[in-house]
């Protein structure tokens, strides 16, 4: 752990690592060192080969109740129907298989972010070596742009800043220092004595020992967490093994129960079997699987076209279940860039609102034209002659701060300042908080920038458009209330100031403490990483939907407050929470907590896994959003997790189940809606396929109960589930969403797929269905027709009054001319291409040689049709009286 070595001198520090600060290891030392600890890289479980994702498409519960129902055929002899239920298992496996190729590749991406090269100190001399040959002891030299590749203790500095947005979350570069830390070290963004592996030199150079590589560095421990997140079914596959079960419980049990009657009434045992094959496959929906998966496929498909891109199925419809949506601040809800926001000089005050500059007048905010704005150039010339960012094509690079200073700097019509004009720096230090440059250019000013108060302890004057001003205790306490409203606002404040020197008199030149005094205040700036504009308007839109928005942020407390307030996401009575106060709390205090915490900032990996976990002990369907590594094991524990696909890094985007095209926090609730959209979609089908089996079974048990003969073939059913309703099923599965659908609160993680009287409606058509079919079965045989011609009737009429049915469940609140909807074209092709097939299996004399059918006269279609139709006008006038009783009663 990290923190054993921040309060350690760096003498104590090398005599524990027994290594030099001078010469570093020997390279016999290394190699002992390198066979006791191994190479510097991630290890992990192996990649799942593409046999065993294929395999893993066979674990769902359903497909295993097809697989033994395709062996209970092949034992039966039944080698047409195995075949088919085969087929469409396979066709199922391999969909899924082509979505989830890419689901395990979490630990590959963190191996990939290890810097390849290194450049340490052996036997008194830099040598640049690979990275998986670095060892505790090395001394590793840092200089810009360097990505770390090993946990160090830094022994000396200078001006060093480190980017650790990918470990910490903040988008600051955090200046770092060689002395000891006296206080305890929570966090490694606290740990300003060291520089992690995995994250990025921004300025300035350092020297440290190694004291972790490999699975021992931070970064290893969070490849550990990736490694023990748990990822449990989606709120739709939990629904399908339970409809599933269910399904074959009741399958079972009539099965059972058809089969003991009929031998009891003196039925032969083995046709009684045959019955109850013949009722087991009535009542599975075979086609179900599928139908579920190619309706997630098409979903993934306009996700793409919405700039979401998905990975893994199911977490399609998972999204229209997310209850909390728990965002990381730094390049999710901002956007991961410094920006200048408010500047004060003179008596002026400036603001940058939508890109452009304002100024503040006696009627308010009005238009700031920048190159008349003397007081402006002044400020902000002043900021980018300090400044060590540098300019890389039409971008600059380096700090964050300092290169959103020279934007601010260009953006006012000034020119790049060449460095050599520089005579020389005073850098930067967290003991000084201040960065100054001797700049030759008429003459020889100080330019100088840094923390308000220090700055202000060594000004004497104050800058005017009038003149040099004394600075008087009352303009003191003015400049900083300046400072205090830039903190409030949420902003980083930075001071600039100057001071005439006169001619140099020497060679070495002064020393800080002789011209960093008896300065000129100038101005006063105000910097932030500002919310993504769009993502108010998606926030409002989740707590319309019901949906709870929690902000969990390495950032600290003050900065991640500020930006919830405006972003609405923390309202009055919510609660903030730093990791170091989640740490302290036990499981309970969280558990009762949790619900009115919506900002978490200062907080770990491990905090943000303790998080997800806790909203999803208390039913919450979670949905986890990230850019950076610190955020791939709370991503992938979650049961959504989201990742930016342009700021996100590839750590995130493997563990992630929906990486974002845009980058948008506007696109996940779009993404969201998309859920809803084929969640209800889901259930259309569902109450369809279910409606039909239901009537396919209690007409089997009906005719059997009535001692008549089978009304139908196994195989007859077969193409029945498969063909003739899966058609419809599908076009089902593209039905355009409902104006309301972002209206309703999200759906508890244990709803079943039946919530709202779906199981009453489906049970009363499918009776319906079934005693149509069974009457018209029975007038067949009694007017004399043979029993292959009535099993015909029977299929036709099934048939008919199926694709009339697949009409009303396009709405589950009216018939469907009374529900408002757009026209489904694709729902009308369907059922045409059914009635077409149905005509083809009847009439070709092949196909009716292979499904047992004969030929239908005009009088046998008329009253197919009225059979056929009479359940919609009995579930229609039905509904009528009901419409009409809820009036009464209002």
């Amino acid at each position: 752990m990290f923190s054993q070595w921040t309060a350690l001198t760096g003498d104590e520090v090398c005599r524990r690592l027994g290594t030099n600060y001078n010469q570093g290891l020997a390279e016999k030392d290394a190699e002992r060192r390198r066979q006791r600890w191994g190479d510097n890289i991630l290890s992990g479980a192996p990649r799942p080969s593409l046999p065993a994702l294929f395999l893993k498409q066979f674990k769902d519960f359903m497909v295993l109740v097809l697989l033994g129902a395709t062996l209970i055929s092949t034992l039966l002899g039944e080698y047409t129907d195995a075949l088919t239920i085969l087929t469409i298992v396979l066709i199922n496996a391999v969909l899924g298989l082509i979505q989830e190729y890419r689901a395990e590749r979490s630990l590959e991406a963190l191996k990939k972010l290890a810097a390849p090269r290194a450049r340490v100190l052996r036997e008194g001399a830099i040598r640049l070596i690979p990275a998986a040959a670095v060892v505790p002891g090395d001394i590793m030299i840092l200089e810009p742009g360097d990505r770390v590749s090993a946990d160090l203790r830094l022994l000396a500095v200078q001006s060093l800043a480190v980017n650790e947005a990918a470990l910490t979350g903040e988008s600051e570069a955090v200046l770092k220092q060689a002395a000891p830390l006296h206080l305890p070290v929570a966090s490694p963004g606290d740990a300003f004595n060291m520089a992690f592996s995995g994250t990025e030199v921004a300025a300035g150079r350092g020297q440290g020992a190694v004291v972790a590589t490999a699975m021992e560095t931070e970064l290893g421990r969070i490849a550990h967490l990736i490694e023990e997140a748990e990822q449990d079914g989606t709120p739709l596959q939990q629904r399908l093994t339970r409809l599933g079960k269910i399904l074959v419980a009741a399958c079972l049990a009539i099965c059972g129960l058809v089969t003991l009657l009929g031998i009891l009434r003196g039925e032969s045992p083995f046709a009684m079997f045959m019955a109850g094959v013949s009722l087991a496959v009535a009542a599975i929906p075979e086609g179900l699987p599928a139908i579920v998966t190619v309706a997630l496929a098409l979903g993934v498909q306009r996700m793409i076209r919405r700039r979401a891109i998905v990975r893994r199925l199911p977490a399609v419809e998972a999204l229209g279940s997310a209850s909390v949506i728990c965002s990381d601040k730094t390049g999710t809800l901002t956007e991961s860039r410094m920006r200048l926001s408010r500047l004060f000089t003179g008596d002026t005050h400036y603001r940058v609102e939508e890109g452009r500059l304002q100024v503040q007048g006696a009627n308010g905010w009005q238009k700031a034209a920048p190159e008349r704005e003397k007081a402006l150039q002044l400020t902000l010339s002043i900021a980018a002659r300090c400044n060590n960012a540098y300019r890389d094509g039409s971008s600059f690079r380096g700090d964050p701060t300092e290169a959103a200073l020279l934007e601010a700097a260009r953006a006012a019509g000034l020119p790049y300042f060449p460095i050599n004009k520089r005579e020389k720096e005073f850098p930067f230090t967290s003991e000084r908080k201040m960065m100054s440059v001797i700049w030759r250019e008429n003459g020889r000013k100080l330019l100088l920038k840094g923390a308000p108060e220090i700055v202000l302890e060594r000004c004497r004057w104050y800058w005017t458009a009038g003149g040099v001003k004394a600075l008087t205790p009352g303009k003191r306490t003015e400049l900083l209330a300046r400072v205090e409203l830039l903190a409030s606002l949420a902003l980083r404040p930075l001071a600039v100031a100057y001071r005439d020197l006169p001619p140099a008199a020497g060679a070495e030149g002064p020393r800080a403490e002789q011209v960093e005094k008896e300065l000129v205040w100038v101005g006063l700036l105000g910097l932030e990483d500002p919310p993504r504009p769009e993502v108010l308007p998606a926030i409002r839109l989740c707590h319309r939907a019901g949906i709870r928005v929690i902000m969990i942020t390495g950032d600290h407390r003050a900065t991640a407050e500020a930006v919830a307030r405006r972003l609405e996401i923390l309202k009055p009575g919510g609660i903030v929470i730093t990791g170091q106060e989640l740490a302290a709390m036990d499981e309970r205090r969280l558990r009762r907590l949790i619900g009115r915490v919506q900002v978490f900032a200062r907080v770990s990996p491990v905090h943000k896994l303790r998080i997800v976990r806790i909203l999803k002990q208390q039913g919450e369907v979670v949905a986890m959003t990230g850019d950076g590594v610190n955020d791939a094991p709370a991503i992938k524990e979650a049961d959504i997790g989201i990742a930016m696909g342009l700021a996100g890094t590839d750590v995130t985007r493997e563990a992630a189940a929906l990486v974002l095209g845009d980058d948008n926090f506007s696109t996940i609730v779009a993404a969201v809606e998309e859920g809803r959209h084929i969640y209800s979609n889901i259930r259309k089908f569902i109450r369809f396929l279910l409606g039909c089996n239901t009537g396919e079974v209690l007409a089997m048990v009906l005719a059997i109960l009535c001692g008549l003969p089978l009304p139908f073939r196994p195989i007859q059913i077969l193409w029945i589930n498969l063909i003739t309703d899966g058609l419809p099923a599908l076009a089902l599965g593209v039905e355009a969403p409902e104006e309301t659908l972002m209206h309703k609160p999200p759906r508890k993680r244990k709803e079943g797929v039946f919530s709202g009287g779906l199981w009453g409606k489906l049970l009363t058509r499918g009776a319906l269905i079934g005693g149509v079919t069974v009457a018209l079965f029975s007038l067949a045989l009694a007017g004399g027709a043979e029993l292959r011609k009535a099993q015909t009737v029977a299929f036709a009429v099934l048939i008919t009054a199926q694709l009339a049915y697949v009409f009303d469940c396009r709405s589950e609140t009216a018939p469907f001319w009374e529900a408002p909807r757009a026209p489904n074209r694709l729902l009308a092709a369907a059922v045409a291409s059914s009635c077409l097939l149905m005509a083809a299996v009847i009439y070709s004399p092949f196909l009716s040689r292979l499904f047992y059918t004969v030929p239908l006269r005009g009088g046998d279609w008329l009253a197919i049709l009225a059979a056929g139709l009479l359940p919609t006008l009995v579930d229609t006038g039905v509904w009528r009286l009901k419409q009409q009783f809820s009036r009464l009663n209002e």
